[in-house]
């Protein structure tokens, strides 16, 4: 009920004073009593909400110096280790891994650097199958690739980029090699 309609009712209230019994009286308070309380408890709901919503993250794969990663002979996970931003803390640094605080839809980029002669490739997984990937056979010069997904995701999927065996990404202050996302709209 809007606050006019509520001062109205009120004021409506207060010159009735004489016309109203102290049971209706009563009863009119009792539920101002109940109308308050149900508008406090669905302000604090939407503002809960809402601050749930804001989700974000933007991570460089080396927070100092310059390095190699790979080859390997198994995929490994990135762990992205330079926080630019981690609104909502979905990200987690220690495992290189994006948890879905909300049911939504998400957009993901990620980046990914080869110096040349080293293959590079980087897939995208969702709750462990590729959504998209990177790749580069042996670029004879400085490589870069970029892939991005909008995904549609439920509230504990996970979201991690892994290095393809047997390739190599290269990353220093600049943060050639980095993964992104945020929520575009929760449902």
């Amino acid at each position: 009920m809007p606050q006019k309609t509520l001062l109205l009712l009120f004021v409506g209230v207060s010159l009735a004073h004489d016309f109203i019994t102290s049971a209706q009286l009563k009863n009119i308070e009792e539920r101002l009593i109940i109308f308050t309380k149900a508008s406090s408890d669905k302000l604090e709901s939407i503002q809960a909400e809402n601050k749930a919503k804001k989700v974000g993250f933007s991570a460089g794969l080396l927070a100092s110096g310059s390095q190699h990663f790979g080859p390997f002979d198994t995929r490994k996970t990135l762990v992205y280790q330079k926080n630019l931003i981690n609104t909502g803390n979905a990200y987690d640094p220690n495992t290189g891994t994006f948890t879905a605080p909300v049911n939504g839809v998400y957009f993901f980029r990620f980046y990914a650097h080869a110096h040349p002669s080293n293959q590079m490739a980087v897939c995208l997984h969702k709750n462990n199958q590729i959504q998209c990937s990177v790749f580069f056979l042996n670029p004879e010069t400085n490589a870069n690739g970029s892939n991005g997904v909008v995904l549609s995701l439920q509230k504990g999927d996970e979201v991690y980029t892994q290095l393809r065996e047997n390739s190599w990404v290269f990353d220093d202050e600049n943060s050639y090699t980095s993964f992104s996302g945020f929520l575009l709209f929760p449902f």
